[in-house]
């Protein structure tokens, strides 16, 4: 029997509660990817419901679309002065190097190119051009726009623009805005190198660019919305064929790599692609390249038997620089709008897409979807309006991954042409 006399013991503290989540953390943890099907269903429900009043969530769009072009340029700027400063590259290799990525690029964006042309995925539907803003008439009724209207006008479609135009001041509040608060993570970060000062720069516009990559879910709804709601279903029967043609594109590129593999290095293709699967499910699982980088590096060197630099040059600093299935799609989805329009791209405009996408994915592997950043600059190249490409979301998630696979393989074929005809001598 205890004792009367004996204490009580103490009560144990409850367990500490964990943190509830906010809604905004809870939906960022949710896939960029599932969030844009969602988004897609409900813009398809709203756009059944309102009909052609779904006209008014254009403006939405066009905010997204502006500001992912207003980040591109200086974002692809950085993004290749950072891999230029931070890539070694040795002397007797780099010019091979170059060549096999400039070749292997001219080559995917040529494919998609005459697979579009041929396919002609575009012409199962037609959507009415967007009709021409006039400078003159914006500023006859400018008393007559909604405030939301007038927001969209300030937000700027380059970042240097409004800081030599006196009267957009609402667009050099919204950068300093946006910098100021994304530079406050690396206000601390000391600068003693030119290799500091670009890192801090790259790592600030990637910050900018994952808050606009935040709104594409919002983007696609509205798009939809409007789509559906004044257009129905008619343009969506073309995405399909877009879809389809895309993946003939990127199978003839791999076909492309597994050739030029037989023909000019020591390792068969079907054993290269046996040794780098783990790198290729590794691509199309997380949609980047960069992330799979390690892996494929490791496949290369211990499962195909590559030599070492061989194996580092073609997946870590190639990789940097090769992003051919993103060149391919991006060429491919400029012909596609064109056709969905019914305008004509000439040979000298599709020459234009050539030149742009190669230029446009050089360096743009490290960055996160670099297809949607470095899209704006194909379609402005060639004047066509960039606010389609937010209709292309619907279906990207599902193409990027297949697209990454390409660019990976890319790495791969790289590394394996770059070892040579001869293995290297077991050690």
């Amino acid at each position: 029997m205890p004792m009367d006399n004996e204490p009580n013991p103490e009560p144990q503290p409850a367990p500490p509660t964990p943190p509830s989540l906010s809604w905004l953390t809870r939906w960022n943890r949710i896939p960029l990817y599932t969030r844009i099907v969602v988004a897609m269903i409900l813009g398809i429900v709203v756009g059944l419901v309102l009909g052609e009043r779904a006209i008014m969530f254009a403006l939405p769009s066009e905010i997204i679309l502006r500001l992912l072009g207003a980040l591109a340029p200086p974002l692809i700027l950085v993004a290749v002065a950072h891999v230029m400063i931070t890539t070694d590259i040795p002397g007797r290799k780099a010019a091979r190097l170059a060549w096999l990525l400039v070749l292997n690029t001219t080559v995917a964006v040529v494919i998609g190119l005459t697979v579009a042309n041929v396919m002609s995925p575009g012409t199962w539907s037609k959507l009415d051009a967007p009709a021409e803003e006039n400078v003159e008439e914006k500023g006859e009724g400018a008393g007559q726009k909604t405030p939301l209207e007038v927001l969209v006008e300030n937000v700027p479609h380059s970042i240097i623009g409004p800081l030599g135009d006196q009267q957009n001041i609402i667009g050099v509040i919204l950068i300093a805005v946006a910098f100021g608060i994304a530079m406050r993570g690396v206000k601390d970060r000391p600068v003693a190198t030119v290799t500091d000062l670009v890192e801090i720069a790259y790592q600030t516009l990637l910050t900018v660019l994952h808050w606009i990559i935040q709104l594409v879910p919002i983007g696609v709804f509205c798009i939809v919305a409007k789509v559906v709601g004044t257009e129905g279903f008619e343009p969506f029967k073309a995405m399909a064929a877009f879809v389809l043609a895309v993946l003939v594109a990127l199978a003839l590129q791999a076909t492309w790599y597994l050739v030029r593999i037989r023909l000019f290095s020591w390792p068969r293709p079907w054993y290269v692609l046996v040794g780098v699967r783990d790198a290729l499910v590794m691509a199309f699982s997380t949609a980047s390249s960069t992330a799979t980088m390690p892996v494929t590096y490791a496949c290369l060197k211990d499962n195909v038997k590559l030599r070492e630099q061989s194996a580092s040059l073609g997946s870590l600093v190639g990789a940097n620089f090769n992003n051919d299935g993103t060149a391919l799609y991006e060429a491919m989805a400029a012909l596609f709008v064109a056709q969905l329009l019914g305008q004509d791209l000439s040979f000298v405009q599709q020459l234009m897409v050539v030149f742009t996408a190669i230029i446009a994915s050089v360096g743009a592997a490290g960055i996160p979807e670099a297809g949607l950043v470095t899209m704006t600059l194909v379609f402005n190249a060639v004047g066509l309006p960039p606010q389609y490409i937010i209709l292309l979301f619907t279906v990207d998630w599902f193409l990027d991954r297949c697209r990454t696979t390409i660019n990976v393989l890319g790495d791969v074929n790289v590394s394996c042409l770059l070892d040579g005809r001869t293995q290297a001598s077991a050690t």
